[in-house]
């Protein structure tokens, strides 16, 4: 009996339409990322809109769609700069307050991401002595909003037993000048270390100085 012909598999239909897009919060985060490379390039100052785009390989409507104006793309910058800064909101619980606050501040991160973020905020801060729109936004979506999350989250280890201070807002802004003062100083120079693992044994032992003053009630108070 002569062997039947093997029967052929309908060939695999391809998806029609154009390839998917991506979406629109994507989009912000692709054209942020190169943003921010530019901005550190050719500064704040010396990067239009027009560069943006050709650099980011969107059109000029799109790019204006998702930010109307540079200083709409900055405060966007800012905002994620922040959360490379501080690490709020997040969930600590369990933690030691030196271990939560190592976590909060992101000491131990890598050289790279160390030097990107530095970098970023020595921009800002000559920027803004250029343009006040940037030292405007620094303040409001970088330190007032990061004060505001940590002292929010001090007021929650507070009221847990675990914090003893009497003005939260006062305490949060002590210590991140302790602490981001050993980032950069506010001329927007860096400050000097002989190497970043001794900043980062200074950032420790500044978390350590604040909270043997304010983790332990005093005796005189029990």
């Amino acid at each position: 009996m002569p062997e039947l012909p093997t029967p052929r598999r309908p060939a695999e239909r391809r998806p029609r339409g154009r390839p998917k897009l991506a979406t629109a919060a994507q989009q912000q985060a692709k054209i942020v990322d190169a943003t921010r490379r530019l901005f550190l390039a050719q500064g704040y100052g010396g990067t239009t809109m027009n560069e943006v785009a050709a650099h980011c390989r969107v059109s000029k409507r799109t790019l204006y769609e998702l930010f109307p104006s540079k200083a709409d793309l900055l405060g966007a910058i800012i905002e994620r700069h922040r959360t490379s800064m501080l690490a709020l909101p997040g969930d600590y619980a369990g933690l030691s307050l030196s271990i939560s606050l190592e976590r909060i501040f992101q000491i131990d991160i890598s050289e790279e991401d160390d030097e990107a973020r530095a970098a970023f905020l020595n921009l800002t801060i000559v920027e803004a002595a250029r343009y006040p729109e940037v030292g405007e936004m620094l303040h409001r979506l970088g330190g007032q909003r990061a004060h505001a999350l940590l002292a929010e989250w001090m007021e929650t280890e507070r009221q847990a037993g675990r914090l003893f201070i009497d003005d939260t807002p006062s305490a949060a802004r002590i210590l991140m000048d302790m602490m981001f003062g050993a980032i950069v100083t506010k001329t927007g120079a860096h400050a000097e270390w002989p190497g970043l693992d001794a900043r980062k044994d200074y950032m420790r032992r500044c978390i350590r100085i604040f909270v043997h003053g304010t983790g332990n009630r005093p005796a005189s108070e029990t």
